[in-house]
């Protein structure tokens, strides 16, 4: 039987501001160690047999983030699937189990379901959970991974177990329950048998979609259509839009767990953690003699039981205790760790006032290579531009700027209305507002170029696309 991850990787992580934003959100950074979120939920199940390739979940804005942090690691057949629309974990899983249906038809599947985002330091017993849970699901069980709880902590919902142990290491799911109060979760810790409500499952592909048509009927409809009439896209599977977003916005633990007589859970003790919070990741930090987990060009004197992190320029934290400090190119957070759940309000006010703070970093990575906003002010923006060896921009034209170029390593091939020229270092070209144009790097190094842009609106949607090799038009 095999084994085909599906990872979820939507989401927006704004508990994780300013370095997760919603154009690059938590998932794709490395926080917890060196590769990032979705590459360490890749690799560490390197190692479990009969293992398929992965399927990953994600919205059409991060689909070039996803394909280019698996091709980082070497994944080299995944299904990349774009939902339209969010519609929670029930209809994104479901669309999964269907793609796997329409793809591998003869074939008896087990999809192990994985949130992006998570750290999980014991792999060996992650591993061993895995095999437990597998023989369940080959029983047609509907398997949950119940966290053990180490403290009493109102910030994950809980899976309540029947005392039953039916295996070893499996019981009977009694019920889930929504996040409780500080008072409640500790009632829940001293009787033992509830569990942290992990997110992570594993299904038997038939027996999921017949459990779903029996409890969640519509969603089956609905999801089932847009996997039959979805579009490939690249190396994308476009999920069909109208059928997509007529599906219900349920979690899988609504609109199945909670009903079904087949759900198990399975004890997890592999020091798990979401990444929920600044202060989270201060607790599976490396914390130094003070306790202070530090990354970056940081000094500090006199710190206690700090977080500190510096993204982008030497930062010195004097005489504080217990307080997060995240400092970016464009943004810098201080709190104390007691609040620090509360960065969700910094965000939303940002969205509110439409500020691109809340949406994105100064640097903006593309399929193409990045942009860095060095600067801006009324009427004008300068940015550098980084395009990697043979790639090249859209074939585009804006309506309210014009662009002055200027090369500083490398050589661009531009497209300026019916010409082509090549451009070499510190050589320069001018494209006037609503001019059809492309730069191209038609070379194997990497092509720099300092941009200014000059009009009376700079939007990144004052971008009218003609030809695109990334199908963006």
């Amino acid at each position: 039987m095999k084994l085909i991850p599906v990872i979820l990787s939507g989401g927006a992580g704004t508990r994780l501001w300013p370095l997760s934003r919603k154009q690059y959100p938590k998932q794709y950074l490395s926080l917890a160690e060196e590769k990032t979120m979705l590459q360490a939920t890749v690799l560490r199940l390197n190692g479990i047999k009969g293992l398929g390739d992965p399927i990953i979940i994600c919205n059409n804005e991060h689909r070039f983030l996803v394909a280019e942090q698996l091709q980082q690691i070497s994944i080299q057949n995944p299904t990349i699937l774009l939902e339209p629309i969010g519609r929670n974990t029930a209809p994104a899983i479901t669309a999964a189990a269907f793609q796997v249906k329409k793809s591998n038809q003869n074939e008896d599947v087990i999809l192990l379901v994985l949130s992006a985002d998570h750290v999980i330091e014991d792999i060996t017993a992650f591993h061993k959970a895995i095999d437990v849970a597998t023989t369940q699901a080959e029983s047609r069980k509907l398997v949950t991974f119940g966290v053990i709880p180490t403290v009493a902590h109102s910030g994950y919902g809980y899976i309540k177990a029947i005392n039953n142990n039916i295996e070893q290491d499996v019981y009977n799911v009694e019920t889930f329950i929504e996040k409780p109060d500080l008072v409640t979760a500790a009632e829940y810790l001293e009787e033992g048998n509830y569990f942290w409500n992990s997110g992570m499952f594993m299904f038997q592909v038939d027996t999921l979609i017949q459990e779903l048509r029996l409890h969640s009927g519509e969603i089956v409809r609905t999801v089932e259509k847009s996997v039959q009439n979805a579009t490939k896209d690249l190396d994308f599977v476009r999920l069909e839009m109208s059928a997509f977003e007529a599906s219900d916005n349920e979690s899988i633990d609504y609109a199945l767990m909670e009903k079904t007589n087949k759900a198990v859970v399975i004890p997890l003790d592999v020091g798990w953690s979401d990444v929920g919070s600044w202060a989270t990741l201060h607790e599976i930090g490396r914390q130094d003699d003070y306790g202070n987990v530090i990354s970056g060009d940081v000094y500090t004197d006199e710190c206690i039981n700090c977080y500190i992190n510096a993204d982008h320029h030497m930062v010195a934290v004097i005489g504080l205790e217990n307080v997060i400090v995240v400092d970016t190119s464009d943004a810098t957070l201080v709190a104390s760790k007691s609040k620090a759940q509360e960065v969700k309000k910094v965000v939303k006010k940002l969205k509110q006032q439409k500020r691109y703070e809340e949406l994105l970093h100064r640097k903006v990575y593309r399929p193409w290579g990045w942009y860095d906003t060095i600067d801006r002010g009324t009427n004008f923006q300068v940015k550098r531009i980084n395009v990697k060896a043979g790639a090249s921009l859209s074939l585009q034209k804006h309506n309210y700027r014009a662009e002055h170029w200027i090369i500083v390593k490398g050589v661009a091939k531009v497209t300026r209305n019916e010409e082509t020229f090549l451009l070499n270092e510190n050589e320069s070209t001018y494209i006037p507002i609503g001019t059809i144009h492309r730069l191209e790097n038609p070379e194997n190094i990497v092509l720099e170029m300092i941009e200014v842009q000059s009009g009376k609106y700079l939007g990144e949607d004052d971008i009218e696309r003609l030809d695109d090799q990334y199908g963006r038009v």
